[in-house]
């Protein structure tokens, strides 16, 4: 179950907050696509993304050699209201990270006959 403190602790770290935001703004992104965004390792990304999916805000999914995290459409609204509201909110505080993505070069092709 998602609880308020659950959710805020997940939240707490920059890292996690950021990437959970730009996936709740962006609706799927792979961990090459965030670490190009955040400007971060892939160990680093890939720890956050863990904790994330463990604490239930995040799913995963595997195409080919990419995995591709999303918000767990099981969310509560109240979860999504809130991430929607921060979006709304805080554009400036993620638009490095957005121009970054923006510019990457290689982005990988999702697979739109998937899931």
């Amino acid at each position: 179950m998602i609880t308020p403190p659950k959710v805020f602790k997940s939240l707490a770290d920059e890292t996690r907050a950021r990437a959970t935001l730009l996936i709740a703004s962006l609706g799927e992104l792979c961990v090459c696509e965030l670490m190009c965004a955040l400007d971060d390792s892939q160990p680093k990304i890939s720890r956050h993304l863990a904790q994330l999916r463990s604490s239930g805000l995040l799913l995963d999914r595997r195409q080919g050699q990419w995995v591709y995290y999303r918000l767990n459409p099981e969310l509560p609204t109240w979860v999504h209201e809130l991430l929607q509201v921060t979006l709304q909110a805080n554009a400036q505080w993620l638009a490095n990270n957005t121009l970054r993505l923006q510019n990457m070069d290689g982005r990988p092709v999702r697979d739109t006959a998937c899931c």
